[in-house]
């Protein structure tokens, strides 16, 4: 199986923004992929295209305000921090894309909103990537509201 396979177009307004009130109403598109008839149902059918031995995944991910403004230090340039991956729970240390990057350098520190969160720039990964260090005190409990208060959930 090909991931190309996978590939459709899906109109903005037919991606849901929110669950449904009711989690039975919520809608399921299926797909008949012996003949390429869709069929609109309601989620709470999806037990009956189900057969012995098959196998249901779930996915219960949570979309992750990654999405930070800040300025810099000296100079109150405005930048953008997208978080990649945490390196380092206890430490803050994260994998980020920085926009603009070339203003952006080893040594630098990054203040989001009014100073709520700081970090310093501490090494160059790639053109664009760089690995920070959140200057921040709390636990990672603590550091995950921030950043869900300060954070924009990228747009696709």
């Amino acid at each position: 199986m090909k991931l190309s396979e996978f590939k459709f177009e899906i109109p903005n307004s037919l991606i849901a923004s929110h669950p449904a009130e009711s989690r039975d109403d919520a809608r399921m598109m299926v797909l008949h992929r012996s003949t390429g008839k869709i069929e609109h149902k309601a989620f709470k059918d999806i037990v009956n295209y189900f057969d012995e031995g098959d196998v249901m995944v779930g996915n219960d991910t949570m979309v992750f305000p990654a999405r930070l403004y800040g300025r810099k230090e000296k100079t109150g340039a405005k930048i953008e921090v997208f978080l990649l991956r945490e390196l380092n729970a206890e430490m803050h240390l994260w994998d980020v894309l920085v926009d603009p990057a070339r203003k952006i350098r080893v040594g630098n520190k990054l203040y989001f909103g009014d100073g709520d969160l700081v970090a310093e720039v501490i090494d160059n990964t790639t053109s664009r990537g760089r690995t920070i260090r959140f200057l921040f005190d709390g636990d990672s409990e603590a550091f995950d509201k921030i950043v869900e208060t300060l954070g924009e959930t990228p747009a696709t």
